[in-house]
């Protein structure tokens, strides 16, 4: 295990771009959920804090601070650590409960809210400008060394273990999570909920999974929906294909009928069988990995 969490592969993975020093917008979580996804549904999951450590906490970055929500068990320590990444929506309070889900498992969980530079999407009701104004504006250099800061910071000041880090994301965080899996070598496992696999690039965002298989390092399981209108059946069977040809230990499962979303539990994509059957792989998939023992 390397002291130092950045690593070599972020130049090859995103290029040779430093990080400009940027004014922090958000300095404190959203409170409740986002104003894009609301009403929320009758079937949203809380999962209570007793028994927990869990709260906003501030993760020391490259240029400052920025906010993140963190849980963990009240009681013991050399935790494994997830990362967790969020949705489009931003640390709002399903990503908080996905924390405090994990941490009843025993976990660290923390969620860094990866767009404090650029915007709080909490307040903004159209899906369409958050990407727009906020999301699309998001650096994928700036995502990974934010994500390298927060898994130090669980070390260091939340009783983590640095042997047995993993990382899961959902929608833009499912893109994130193999992206991540390329970057950092002291991964040991991650879970992608449905992240787009292949896409066009941009200057900010300049690679997408498809394109770094050769690259990722820890195994990723990836958890689609077959009736997904935004991830295309035919880009899962390509990525399936090309981590079998890079011999990756990788895997992806498909729900033949769930379609984006389908662990949203507060909106009206949630597939409650579906959701949990993919939990299920979630936490087993780290246990078979290592992350926990």
């Amino acid at each position: 295990m390397h002291d130092k969490w950045t690593s070599p592969e972020l130049d090859s993975l995103l290029g040779s771009r430093t990080l400009t020093r940027r004014q922090v917008l958000v300095t404190s979580l959203a409170t409740g959920f986002a104003l894009a996804v609301q009403p929320v549904g009758a079937q949203t999951i809380t999962t209570e804090s007793d028994g927990l450590t869990a709260g906003e906490v501030k993760i020391p970055v490259a240029d400052g601070e920025i906010p993140a929500y963190r849980a963990m068990p009240a009681k013991g320590g050399n935790f494994p650590v997830v990362l967790v990444v969020q949705e489009i929506f931003g640390v709002h309070e399903h990503i908080k409960d996905v924390c405090r889900r994990f941490a009843k498992q025993g976990y660290c969980a923390i969620a860094p809210e990866l767009y404090a530079r650029q915007g709080d999407v909490s307040k903004i009701s159209d899906w369409k400008q958050i990407f727009a104004e906020v999301v699309s504006k998001v650096p994928d250099a700036q995502v990974m060394s934010d994500l390298d800061a927060a898994a130090a910071w669980a070390v260091k000041s939340s009783k983590g273990d640095q042997r047995r880090l993993a990382v899961t994301g959902f929608c833009w965080g499912g893109r994130i999570t193999w992206l991540y899996a390329a970057h950092n070598r002291n991964l040991k496992a991650g879970v992608a909920w449905y992240g787009r696999l292949k896409g066009q690039a941009t200057e900010l965002q300049p690679k997408y999974p498809f394109d770094v298989v050769a690259d990722i390092g820890a195994p990723v399981l990836g958890l689609y929906g077959g009736q997904d209108q935004g991830i295309p059946l035919d880009d899962v069977e390509a990525m399936r294909a090309a981590l079998k040809a890079a011999d990756k230990s990788s895997e992806i499962v498909v729900f033949p009928e769930a379609g984006h979303a389908f662990f949203a539990d507060y909106r009206p994509s949630f597939r409650a069988e579906d959701a949990a059957a993919g939990w299920a792989a979630c936490l087993a998939w780290f246990r078979q990995h290592g992350v926990v023992a």
